[in-house]
């Protein structure tokens, strides 16, 4: 795995950090559930204010190639970034600087040459994952198609034989006369 020791997080995993740091916002001293450093892919956080509320409402939402990553290292504070790419999250989770960052002693260009390894081994991780829910939507798909592929059949038959039935009425016209 990587040397940041970032780890990749489902939805319901993210709502559950979400959702542990909200209800111990007016805590003193709040102790986080989860410690540590994690990565959503496909996910970005959005805010929302809603009028004559003081509180901003964080939500996920799915958006793709894009990256949330979450730090609650300490245990106290969960923080959290949106990211447009795996690297940019990593660096930003391991020096806890962005990749515009200027001041610093090493740039964020050296710092991806020297983990070019463990980015890559992230992103077969996302690749497998990826993979995995393709193949499985695929089966559920070809699996739907075979359970309604007999009641297309016969749907379509009903069909054709209500429309091309030989015993139809022929039908009157009625002239309306208007009265003067």
């Amino acid at each position: 795995m990587t040397q940041t020791k970032a780890t990749l997080i489902s939805v319901t995993e993210a709502t559950a950090l979400l959702k542990d740091r909200s209800d111990q916002i007016n805590e003193r001293f709040p102790q986080l559930k989860n410690k540590g450093k994690y990565i959503l892919p496909d996910y970005r956080l959005t805010r929302k204010r809603e009028a004559f509320k003081i509180r901003k409402h964080t939500f996920l939402q799915r958006h793709a190639r894009s990256y949330v990553a979450f730090d609650s290292e300490n245990g106290q504070t969960l923080w959290m970034h949106n990211f447009p790419s795996l690297t940019e999250s990593l660096f930003w989770l391991d020096t806890g600087l962005k990749p515009t960052d200027t001041d610093t002693n090493t740039s964020y260009k050296q710092w991806k040459s020297q983990h070019e390894d463990d980015i890559n081994a992230l992103k077969d991780i996302l690749r497998e994952r990826s993979r995995r829910r393709k193949e499985a939507a695929a089966a559920k798909k070809a699996a739907a198609k075979k359970a309604s592929g007999t009641k297309e059949v016969t749907s379509f038959n009903e069909k054709v034989e209500k429309n091309y039935s030989m015993d139809f009425k022929p039908v009157r016209f009625l002239s309306l006369k208007q009265s003067g």
